[in-house]
């Protein structure tokens, strides 16, 4: 159950990993963009080896999670969702190829393979989103799920609105997330996703 007191309005989730040359930048940013916005930021440092959470400026609305190993981009995202206490819940990247400006007009900007999946989403690689806390819940852990978060909510009855958002490229060092063959792990990962959502629950409780 979401928390009441002190809730702020909207809560942005980050995920990173070992990006210590963004973490300035980064956090200048999301001040200057959520300015006069009630808020706090969830970085989820998913098992750096480098400066990023000692870059990370301290403040009342900022909290950091660490892992202890590097897990994965999803388990960083879903922690981060769990833990944000804000009616909003917005996700980010950490290496600047999201603009923080796109958040106070986003509603929802998602990804993935809309027409195997069946969500209609058109946007195939954007990463910046926004969704009201209680779609929290129509997430399922696994690795891989970021990829699928417009299907899965979409799947639990939510109605997703897509617009467009600014993506920049990449300012310091590489992709720390998508190495390796993801394109075979998302096409496994599609069947899957959509087995589960051809097997979803969906009743209503009629009131007494």
């Amino acid at each position: 159950m979401m928390e009441t007191t002190n809730a702020p309005a909207v809560s942005v989730i980050v995920p990173l990993f070992n990006e210590e040359e963004n973490m300035s930048i980064l956090q200048s940013e999301l001040k200057l963009a959520l300015g006069g916005i009630d808020h706090e930021i969830i970085f989820v440092d998913d098992g750096s080896i480098d400066r990023t959470v000692e870059r990370i400026v301290a403040a009342p609305n900022i909290r950091v999670i660490r892992f202890e190993k590097n897990t994965g981009q999803s388990a960083a995202i879903y922690a981060g969702l769990h833990a944000a206490l804000g009616a909003t819940a917005v996700l980010i990247d950490g290496d600047l190829q999201n603009d923080p400006a796109d958040i106070p007009r986003l509603r929802i900007a998602n990804f993935v393979r809309s027409r195997f999946t069946k969500d209609y989403v058109r946007d195939t690689g954007c990463t910046i989103k926004a969704m009201r806390h209680e779609c929290v819940s129509a997430l399922v852990p696994f690795k891989g799920m970021h990829r699928f978060v417009p299907a899965l909510i979409r799947g639990a009855g939510y109605r997703l609105v897509e617009i467009p958002v600014n993506h920049r490229p990449r300012r310091f060092g590489q992709s720390k997330y998508g190495l390796g063959n993801r394109a075979f792990r998302a096409t496994i990962d599609m069947f899957g996703v959509r087995w589960l959502l051809s097997r979803r629950l969906n009743y209503k409780v009629l009131d007494r």
